[in-house]
């Protein structure tokens, strides 16, 4: 059954009746004292927070069960708050067996298909004609094919969502080779298997389920972060991959030098023209997915309200420009 209203068709004053998917959801105490629901919902279109004022004890262990993954059923008044729709609700309950739901209308997803993205990374690699990286490259994306079919890029920003880490490398992945065709004392492979294995601990960095919604970062996640667990990860692979100590440095370089500043995690910056096309190939995509997922509802002529990832901007969408192929035409 399709949804009938959308996040992204939501304006304050109106009712809303429909189905939403938890993002985050958690009891709080109110500055008077009372208990309400704080509850992040979503749809393939959005966003929008919601909260349920005065909570009686009598509800707290049905709003207890309801965890980031859930479907819900909502009753709500659509408000405003800080110039940003929001929901007060009035009911919510959890999806019933007899509930007619499909997920692709609750999950943001990539526009590509996850087997199709991860066939052609694979097939990337298996062109290699440097033994050792091409080995390297199958073994960590075969180890890693049931949790690359879903997993996000990141937990709030660029490519959060379901299968955004293939999308991210596969984009890369094209970019890389246009690349080496300008540039062609660039080393192609070495630049292609950067881009493979550059964000390949997101994996172990960060708790996702599977609908690609990350939950919290793990204990590795946040004490070490993906660039250093990245490292760990080529040391652990090396030998059965046959790289040389040369060829797994330099990928152990990529990998911690692709956020390029220490202010972003980088402990150096890139010593070698691969790794320095691998950071600004990487700033590309995510900065370029961000335009592209703020401008996909605005109609042309408008602005975005201010883009926290892209430093706060308002971002324009050009009257002569249809902006096609926006996450809201996602193939399935």
């Amino acid at each position: 059954m399709m949804k009938e209203t959308y996040v992204i068709e939501l304006s304050p004053g109106g009712e809303v009746t429909e189905f939403f998917l938890v993002k985050r959801s958690e009891i709080k105490t109110g500055s008077n004292g009372k208990q309400y629901y704080d509850v992040l919902l979503a749809d393939r279109t959005g966003e929008i927070a919601a909260k349920k004022w005065d909570v009686e004890s009598a509800e707290t262990d049905l709003l207890l069960r309801i965890k980031p993954g859930d479907i819900v059923k909502v009753k709500a008044q659509v408000t405003e708050w800080n110039g940003q729709p929001q929901l007060r609700l009035a009911r919510i309950r959890q999806q019933r067996d007899t509930d007619e739901i499909l997920m692709t209308e609750f999950i943001k997803a990539a526009p590509e298909l996850p087997e199709e993205m991860f066939a052609f990374i694979r097939g990337k690699a298996e062109g290699f004609r440097d033994e050792a990286l091409r080995k390297a490259c199958l073994l960590l994306l075969d180890e890693n094919r049931e949790r690359l079919l879903y997993y996000p890029a990141a937990k709030t920003n660029h490519h959060a969502i379901f299968a955004g880490l293939l999308y991210h490398v596969t984009r890369m992945l094209r970019m890389a080779e246009r690349c080496c065709e300008v540039y062609t004392f660039l080393n192609c492979e070495l630049l292609m298997a950067g881009v493979i294995v550059h964000d390949i601990d997101k994996l172990n960095e960060m708790d996702a389920d599977a609908t690609g919604t990350v939950n919290e970062y793990t204990f590795e996640g946040q004490m070490l972060g993906h660039l250093v667990m990245g490292v760990r990860t080529i040391d652990r692979i090396a030998d059965e991959a046959g790289l040389s100590r040369e060829k797994a440095v330099m990928l152990e370089h990529m990998m911690i030098s692709h956020h390029y500043e220490a202010e972003f995690g980088s402990p150096k910056k890139p010593v070698f023209p691969e790794a320095e096309a691998l950071h600004y190939m990487d700033m590309l995509d995510s900065k370029l997915y961000d335009f592209e997922d703020a401008l996909a509802g605005i109609k042309p002529g408008g602005f975005t309200d201010w883009v926290r990832t892209l430093d706060g901007r308002k971002l324009y969408k050009s009257s002569f420009n249809s902006f096609g192929g926006t996450l809201s035409s996602q193939k399935r």
